[in-house]
């Protein structure tokens, strides 16, 4: 417990420069109180202590604005950036290093029973704004864009647009350094619906040089 405590606080000062030391992490951030509130009432129920552990998340989403049910399963080093309007289902999975900004949502999409929540994998990013509805996988090193809406399974190394989600870059490499560095760029994202854009305008353009170009021609031709 106080192991994973260590690295929850770590995990925010490597990721946000605007903190400044530990004991302003502590007193100050209510992403990493909403972590060790929910690291507390997982412990208690786990050991069937359901509605206690239900009060102490009801008191944890009171006094941060985030909710995450005490049944999640949430790694090592999770930095809930801001966090108000974060929600972590009750059959979430989060994984190792994993950045969450404010807004985000890790839901179902109806009344199914059993596993109905996604998976998150090590060392993913989801941007602020951005939906993860249903009981697929997000692997690793991913990134989720800034109010994307993702409906199913996303590859490790992949980052996601739109809505509904679309991937739109994916390569061999980690996202990710070897030191574990997270990609915290939610700017500077691709855009598909412009890149499409241009290349319409593009094959428009192509299209009207060669109509120019026949009609010279047939000018010709005619004189």
């Amino acid at each position: 417990m106080f192991n994973r405590i260590r690295k929850d606080i770590q995990a925010v000062l490597d990721r946000d420069p605007a903190a400044r030391n530990k004991l302003e992490v502590i007193l100050c951030y209510s992403g990493f109180h909403a972590v060790i509130l929910h690291r507390l009432a997982h412990w208690f129920y786990n050991r069937g202590l359901r509605l206690t552990a239900r009060l102490i998340s009801q008191f944890s989403r009171f006094i941060t604005g985030i909710e995450i049910h005490p049944a999640a399963k949430i790694g090592e080093g999770l930095f809930i950036d801001h966090g108000m309007g974060v929600v972590i289902g009750e059959t979430a999975e989060i994984g190792n290093n994993v950045t969450i900004y404010q807004g985000a949502t890790l839901g179902g999409t109806g009344k199914e029973t059993g596993k109905r929540h996604p998976t998150i994998g090590n060392n993913v990013v989801i941007s602020s704004g951005a939906k993860i509805l249903g009981p697929f996988k997000v692997g690793d090193n991913s990134k989720i864009g800034a109010n994307a809406v993702v409906l199913r399974e996303v590859e490790p190394n992949c980052t996601v647009v739109g809505v509904p989600g679309k991937i739109v870059r994916k390569d061999n490499k980690r996202v990710a350094s070897v030191r574990d560095e997270i990609d915290l760029d939610q700017v500077r994202l691709p855009d598909p619906i412009t890149d499409q854009i241009k290349e319409i305008i593009q094959r428009i353009q192509t299209l009207e040089e060669r109509i120019k170009e026949l009609e010279g021609k047939c000018n010709h031709e005619t004189l």
